[in-house]
């Protein structure tokens, strides 16, 4: 499993929960679609992604955790929040699992900005509901 899909099984989100809400792709022998012959009528399949409470999970999970951590600003904090590696060699794998620019890569500081902010972007776009005052 990548260090990605360790945080989204943390918080709830993964391919279970994808796959039961995937709505079934229409058969082949479906009838025309608007005089389009079902053969040649473009088949689609429901991608929805349901909505994880995310913000209440995290917060659940801060108010429960014997540390104070400020996991809404800092991807170490978010990292010990879930029991995962915080190290910085599991930072920067995670960072460029996910992309990281090169030049961000050589400085932690930027590195860690940039990966917080791109972890929280991808929770959101696999079904998290983070605020936008986060995303920015």
């Amino acid at each position: 499993m990548s260090i990605f899909g360790s945080i989204l099984s943390k918080l709830g989100i993964g391919d279970d929960a994808k796959a039961a809400s995937s709505a079934p792709a229409p058969s082949p022998s479906a009838p025309a679609t608007a005089g389009v012959p079902a053969a040649a009528a473009p088949v689609y399949e429901s991608k929805l992604i349901p909505v994880v409470d995310v913000m209440s999970k995290l917060e659940g999970m801060a108010a429960a955790h014997p540390e104070k951590l400020n996991w809404k600003t800092s991807i170490v904090d978010l990292h010990k929040l879930l029991g995962l590696d915080s190290s910085f060699a599991a930072r920067k794998a995670l960072a460029i699992e996910l992309g990281c620019p090169t030049e961000k890569l050589a400085d932690s500081a930027q590195m860690n900005m940039w990966l917080h902010k791109a972890v929280l972007i991808k929770i959101a776009g696999n079904g998290g509901n983070i605020p936008p005052d986060l995303l920015d």
